[in-house]
């Protein structure tokens, strides 16, 4: 098992690594504008899904074919670049009306909640991160490796749902009734809609 002083030592380092605003905290606060809390949870949620995906990755050696392969990493990085940069142009070109029947279909929340796994999974810097982080914290004289691996993998991946959940939260409270205004919601679809194309094309020009 990880020793107790490192252990507190991740913690740490972990918290400070989630407080720094990035990609993961734009998307969540855009689904929560878009549809709203429920949106927004299950995209913080599916975020967190990945982030475990990366951590049994790197525990099982796969992300070392990223760092190690520029056609597997650059394969990885186009595919979420080009996924982020359509779902973003699907917001800009939304209606305030279509909106609102897709908060109310049964097949939005698995919709969420897939469209964010497979963005943070198709995230290649996540997954050299994780390979560069978690080691660190693992000791192989300390019992199974990739247990070690799983517990930090879920240690981090709830203290940012734990925080991505608040962020929902707050941006939900803050909207408030005067954002149903149709025309302040073709302004949230175009704010969403740019963040996420700006994601996307952030992933497409990042080097390994």
């Amino acid at each position: 098992m990880i020793e107790p002083s490192s252990y507190l030592v991740f913690l740490v380092a972990s918290v400070s690594l989630i407080l720094i605003p990035g990609p993961a905290q734009a998307l969540v606060i855009a689904a929560s504008l878009r549809r709203g809390p429920r949106e927004g949870a299950l995209t913080a949620v599916g975020l967190n899904i990945g982030t475990l995906f990366h951590t049994t990755a790197a525990g099982l050696g796969l992300s070392a074919i990223l760092a190690s392969s520029a056609l597997a990493f650059s394969i990885v990085k186009y595919v979420g670049a080009a996924y982020l940069l359509y779902v973003g142009i699907r917001a800009l070109r939304s209606k305030p009306a279509q909106q609102e029947a897709q908060a109310g279909s049964v097949g939005t929340g698995r919709s969420a909640l897939g469209q964010a796994i497979f963005a943070g999974v198709l995230n290649p810097k996540v997954a050299l991160f994780f390979l560069a982080f978690l080691p660190q914290f693992v000791d192989p004289a300390r019992g199974a490796v990739l247990l070690q691996f799983f517990i930090l993998g879920v240690t981090i991946a709830a203290l940012d749902t734990l925080y991505e959940l608040m962020i929902v939260h707050l941006v939900c409270r803050m909207k408030g009734r005067f954002l149903r205004d149709p025309r302040l919601q073709s302004w949230r679809n175009r704010f969403s809609g740019i963040i996420l194309i700006l994601l996307g094309l952030r992933l497409a020009v990042q080097e390994r």
